[in-house]
This record gives C-alpha cells, sequence and structure tokens, in this order.
C-alpha cells in the first residue's frame, strides 16, 4: 500500500514513492538533456509528447477492449465471461472516484505517466526553446484590450 502525499494529480497521490521518482527523475532528464539541444530536438521531443499515452488513455483503452471482449464471449460462448466487464467497469469506477485501480501500480512501474507528468516535461521543454518569451508583451496587450472593452461598455451606460 502507498502513503497518501499532499498531491493534486490523485493518481501521483497512490503512486509507491520509488515510481514516482523514477518517472520524476525521467523528466528531469529529459529537461536537462534537451537544455543543450538545438531547437528543432527539443520541438521533435514535444511532438513526441503530444503523442505518447497518459495513464488515462491506458486505462480507457485497456477497459474498453476488455469489457467489449468479454461481453462478446459472454453473448457467444459462456454468461461466465460476462463477469469480466463487470469487474473491469468497476475498476474504471474506482479510478475515476479515487485515482487508482489494480492495473495502476502495473502501469506505473511500466513508466506510464500521467497527463500532468507529460504537460510539465512539455511545458518546461517550450519554456527552453522561447515560447514564453513574449507572454508578457501578450498579456499586456490582453489588458489593454480588456480596458477598452470595459470603458466602451461604461461609456454606454
Amino acid at each position: 500500500m502507498t502513503e497518501t502525499r499532499k498531491e493534486p494529480d490523485r493518481v501521483r497521490r497512490h503512486t509507491p514513492w520509488g515510481a514516482l521518482q523514477k518517472i520524476d527523475q525521467r523528466i528531469e532528464e529529459s529537461v536537462r538533456f534537451h537544455s543543450r539541444q538545438p531547437k528543432e530536438l527539443i520541438s521533435r521531443r514535444i511532438r513526441h509528447l503530444d503523442r505518447e499515452w497518459s495513464m488515462e488513455r491506458w486505462l480507457e483503452m485497456n477497459a474498453a477492449s476488455l469489457a467489449f471482449s468479454g461481453t462478446v464471449l459472454g453473448i457467444a460462448v459462456s454468461r461466465k465471461w460476462l463477469a469480466v466487464p463487470l469487474i473491469v467497469t468497476g475498476f474504471l469506477f474506482q479510478h475515476a472516484v479515487q485515482g487508482w485501480c489494480p492495473p495502476v501500480p502495473v502501469l506505473r512501474k511500466m513508466g506510464v505517466r500521467t497527463r500532468s507528468e507529460l504537460d510539465r516535461e512539455k511545458f518546461a521543454l517550450k519554456a527552453l526553446r522561447g515560447d514564453f518569451e513574449n507572454l508578457r508583451d501578450e498579456v499586456a496587450a490582453q489588458v489593454t484590450n480588456i480596458r477598452k472593452l470595459m470603458a466602451a461598455v461604461e461609456a454606454e451606460r
């Protein structure tokens, strides 16, 4: 059993400490490696991260395929197979409520990451690539536009 930690991500909260350290270390190593690489290589890694399946996607795919297979086998072979979709949907419900179900520890040990973990690496790489350098100017422009709109609304009152 894993200890409960204060983590906003429910899957991370229920992940064993050792697996969590490996996942975090993988992110750190990637960012460190890419900090010395050209922008094109960083962009390639970001595209790869966009295609990497998250924990939720793996669980959805596995649950759907097992539930479908169990239903087909339950109809075609034996009603006993209907226990499979019943168990699988129960696991899916448990994951939705708690952020944990029996397949999660196996997937975590395989290195499957949550969307927030994938995004953490992706946004660090985007910062390295320089994507946020003009963010302050863009925010200032948006604030100016909002102030103009608010002034126009006030003028009409």
